[in-house]
């Protein structure tokens, strides 16, 4: 199995992505490590992934609080001797609007949580991490690399820009141990938020539901959006030994919508 024996890491752990992401790390062999805030999120998401409690452990956490942090990676060790892999998740994208009409005391906040948190829980696992080398997976946006047409969120895409920039210091810093840095760049990704966005949109609009998802898969080279499911595979893949000698690079999980 592609994480028979490997123990993986997954902040940012709700109902979307970071479930899914749990999930799947737990169908191909491996433990995963739930962190969130909210506490019954947690719960929920490991009882569904893995009912027995064998795989999975979880702890609240904020990423901003670097004791948190080293908490939930200290949980990781104790629990399952090891930690090969950390995929963060963990964001925060609900706050919209561009430059002009920006409150940017609320840019810090979304910056400390995107930017600095991801950088907080990376530091936490790394001296677990340098034991047998692994991989740190970055869930970034599209949004870093190409302006949304149809939401304005600058800030969280300013905030994703500058981890992926990170990312590529990290690649280096961390390389010789043998520890591998990637990030993962969704586009319009079908799940909670997008549903969401898409059921409020027809209401406003007092359209079907049907019309709006086709304004935005129009877009797509293949004929449907990715779904966090296929975000999920990708982010697996690069966690795992299968991409031993991939590091410093960004995957669009986009459906085709943006080739670079």
């Amino acid at each position: 199995m592609l994480l028979a024996g490997k123990t993986v890491i997954v902040s940012g752990v709700g109902a979307g992505l970071g479930h899914r992401i749990a999930a799947t790390v737990v169908r191909d062999g491996g433990n995963a490590v739930l962190g969130a805030r909210t506490a019954a999120n947690l719960v929920k998401s490991a009882a569904e992934i893995d009912p027995e409690g064998l795989h999975t452990a979880h702890l609240p956490t904020d990423i901003t609080d670097e004791a948190q942090c080293e908490a939930l990676a200290a949980l990781a060790v104790e629990r399952f001797g090891r930690i090969d892999a950390v995929v963060h998740v963990a964001a925060w994208d609900s706050y919209f609007g561009g430059i002009e009409d920006a409150d940017l005391d609320t840019w810090k906040s979304v910056i400390d949580v995107n930017l600095l948190g991801t950088l907080r829980m990376t530091r936490a696992c790394l001296p677990a991490l340098k034991e047998r080398g692994g991989s740190v997976v970055v869930i970034g946006t599209q949004s870093a690399v190409a302006a949304p047409s149809q939401v304005r969120q600058a800030a969280y895409a300013a905030s994703k820009g500058a981890l992926t920039s990170a990312m590529y210091s990290m690649a280096w810093e961390f390389g010789p141990d043998r520890i591998r840095v990637n990030t993962v760049l969704p586009g319009w990704m079908w799940g909670p938020p997008v549903q969401a966005y898409v059921q409020f949109t027809a209401h406003t609009e007092g359209v079907p539901e049907a019309e709006v998802l086709e304004r935005l898969s129009g877009r797509m080279a293949l004929p449907e959006l990715a779904t966090d499911g296929d975000v999920a595979e990708a982010a697996v893949f690069l966690a795992s030994d299968r991409a031993r000698a991939i590091t410093g690079q960004s995957l669009l999980v986009n459906a085709g919508e943006l080739m670079r």
